[in-house]
């Protein structure tokens, strides 16, 4: 008997499909910079630093979590793409970077062409949202690693910012600077293995069971895609002194907000100066979620913050309302521990 790749569950032809299907989708994406198509070794780039006087490369990865597994059930795959960029092409922005380009490396157990065309497309659609070229990636097909109909999503973002204009540890974060908030989508993805335990276990919804609380499907709910802010964010930064950027994922407005804060400086958040969204309260209710672990495992309907100096609030308001935004103000920097309390 004689074996082939394909009798071990690789399929070469299949692969080939797959990078005939996604190109068009890959190439939408490209910038000037960009000097090659698909199948190389390498994605050479040609950085054009003339506008720079002393240029920073900032580099971000990063995943999508077990958002994938609600996509499993869903078996709706056009979204986690937009999450897997969105979660880099945040990151790198807090230091004021703009995105350049992306890599994602694709795992799965079993190469299904349109399954992960659908992947594909979606992260092309993140890296359109943030002006970034999808310049290559990888797709591992590992039969025997993953379940049928599994895959894993890696991504990595490389950005640029004038090194004087980088924020970040130093930046001028002070007493009396106004914090504001621009509104999550949802959960985005963090959270995740908490709020499939109480949707899914406690609860017994399928992804298909439709909530009126929620107006729409328990699967279309928690698949709603990552907001990506950096369109708005860099039309602030070209007019605004912004003070501090931050992303607000995995640990909350507490565990991240405070990443911008010096010595001897709290954040003070009023709570009622914004509505989380609806599945918010579902989580805490039917999970018997108390109000300090919901902020600290969510985003509580806070996606990003930018602080300001009090004098450049009204302004920076106005810019990101333009960019289609809804910024709110969420409460100011006081002298402090390096807290972020919600009153």
């Amino acid at each position: 008997m004689s074996l082939t790749y394909k009798d071990a569950g690789v399929d070469i032809e299949a692969g080939d499909r797959f990078v005939t299907r996604i190109k068009k989708s890959v190439e939408r994406t490209f910038r000037p910079e960009v000097m090659a198509g698909l199948g190389g070794f390498g994605a050479p780039f040609a950085l054009d630093t003339s506008g720079y006087k002393q240029p920073v490369l900032v580099s971000g990865t990063d995943g999508v979590g077990t958002k994938l597994k609600v996509a499993f059930l869903a078996d709706r795959h056009d979204t986690v793409g937009i999450d897997l960029v969105a979660m880099s092409v945040n990151d790198v922005l807090t230091t004021g970077a703009e995105p350049l380009f992306f890599l994602d490396y694709l795992a799965t157990g079993g190469l299904d062409v349109e399954r992960l065309a659908a992947v594909v497309s979606g992260i092309a659609t993140g890296c359109r949202e943030a002006g970034c070229a999808l310049i290559g990636g990888e797709t591992a097909e590992m039969p025997g690693f993953y379940g049928p109909g599994e895959y894993d999503l890696a991504g990595f973002c490389v950005g640029i910012v004038e090194r004087e204009k980088m924020l970040g540890a130093g930046t001028p974060v002070g007493a009396g600077d106004v914090v504001i908030g621009l509104p999550s989508t949802g959960l985005h993805s963090n959270g995740y293995s908490l709020a499939r335990k109480v949707m899914f276990e406690l609860c017994g919804y399928r992804a298909d069971t439709v909530l009126e609380e929620l107006g729409r499907s328990v699967g279309d709910e928690l698949l709603e895609p990552t907001r990506i802010y950096v369109r708005a964010v860099r039309k602030v930064l070209a007019e605004i002194e912004v003070h501090g950027l931050a992303h607000i994922t995995g640990g909350g407005l507490p565990g991240n907000l405070n990443r911008v804060l010096g010595a001897g400086l709290d954040a003070r958040i009023e709570r009622a100066s914004w509505s989380p969204h609806p599945v918010f309260f579902l989580l805490a209710r039917e999970g018997g979620v108390e109000d300090e672990e919901m902020f600290r495992a969510f985003n509580m309907g806070i996606g990003y913050c930018l602080v300001v100096a009090r004098n450049d609030a009204d302004r920076t308001l106005d810019l990101l309302r333009q960019a289609a935004e809804s910024p709110v103000v969420l409460g100011e920097i006081t002298a402090g521990e390096g807290r972020v309390i919600v009153d």
